[in-house]
């Protein structure tokens, strides 16, 4: 004769079976992300290109999930953690600010303008990318209804 075991006991077993699997699929797909990362550096280096080996990871990894090469549920959740954690990257930047005062106290107001103007640089060009898209799916959807429109009266 067997006892029976409470719902929650094996509630409580199947969280942690299911977190300790989260965890290993972050950690495999960070590796992965870093993989390519290291990949793509290494393909900088070996070719002397003029960008960053991130750069160019960046874009065979867009270029991969476009084609199909790479589904998105295969990166997700190493990408989301490493989002999720982004402040952490920027650390050492800081500190290494930190150890430049002076600079800052002679060209703080030069180095404060570049970072607004080019901020504001970002915005307007975000801003209008954005309005012309959103022109575009309208008039797409215009172009649509009158197709159907015309379908309807043939």
């Amino acid at each position: 004769m067997t006892t029976p075991v409470p719902a929650y006991t094996t509630r409580a077993h199947a969280g942690r079976a299911s977190g300790a699997s989260r965890v290993a699929r972050i950690v495999v797909q960070s590796a992965a992300l870093a993989g390519m990362w290291v990949v793509a550096d290494f393909a900088v280096r070996m070719f002397h290109l003029p960008v960053p080996g991130g750069v160019v990871g960046l874009v065979v990894l867009l270029a991969l999930l476009f084609c199909g090469g790479i589904a998105p549920r295969w990166i997700k959740a190493g990408a989301d953690w490493l989002l999720s954690d982004m402040l952490l990257f920027f650390i050492p930047a800081a500190v290494a600010a930190v150890q430049y005062g002076g600079l800052f106290r002679e060209d703080g107001w030069r180095l404060a303008l570049v970072v607004v103007g080019g901020t504001l640089m970002v915005m307007i060009a975000v801003a209008f990318a954005v309005e012309q898209a959103a022109r575009l799916e309208r008039r797409l959807a215009l172009r649509r209804v009158m197709v159907a429109r015309h379908a309807a009266r043939t």
